[in-house]
């Protein structure tokens, strides 16, 4: 997984064959195949265990720092842990997730397993909206699903791109920007 990887960080998933893989992880060609079926088999799992940091097969919401981070009273404590575990996810998964989807715009493949992350990612990221909404911590006027746009929006991969490569944002600036931006945008003044 680490020699897919680090290829399809290098020249892109759709430039990325399977006997390339196999030549750099010194692995039989078969052997790849046999492992993991298909180079979206890879994919897949090259992106699983690099957003969840390891090979545990835990669910991310599952993890104990999430599930951690939901269970903190405050609700400002709650975004600011996000915001942390969001960090600690893009230092790892940034330059991958880019690679996926501009690779989405090539190849079907990499399209249909960009749509699938985005769509665990909100799913996700509405966890974090429903349990500030069960405590009533939502800021008035404040819909659930429009609070989960905000989420799903600046908590993107696009987002942390743009501010940490684009723009050269440091890493803590970009966790300090976005747990700010989140309390202001989704609580009520007086927990902001």
């Amino acid at each position: 997984m680490e020699a897919a990887r680090r290829l399809f960080l290098d020249q892109g998933y759709p430039a990325t064959t399977m006997a390339e893989i196999a030549e750099e992880s010194r692995t039989p060609q078969a052997t790849v195949y046999r492992l993991f079926r298909s180079k979206r088999g890879i994919l897949k799992e090259v992106l699983d265990v690099t957003l969840g940091g390891d090979d545990e097969p835990i669910e991310y919401q599952h993890r104990p720092e999430v599930q951690s981070a939901l269970a903190m009273e405050d609700p400002g404590s709650v975004l600011d842990a996000f915001a942390h575990l969001l960090r600690d996810v893009m230092h790892r998964a940034g330059a991958l997730q880019h690679v996926l989807a501009t690779s989405a715009l090539v190849d079907d493949d990499a399209a249909e397993m960009l749509e699938a992350t985005r769509r665990q990612r909100h799913t996700g990221q509405g966890r974090i909206v429903r349990t500030l909404a069960r405590r009533k911590m939502l800021r008035t006027g404040l819909t659930q699903p429009r609070a989960t746009d905000i989420i799903y929006t600046v908590m993107s991969p696009e987002v942390f791109r743009i501010l940490t490569v684009e723009r050269g944002w440091s890493e803590d600036e970009y966790e300090a920007w976005l747990a700010r931006t989140l309390r202001t945008q989704l609580l009520p003044p007086t927990l902001a």
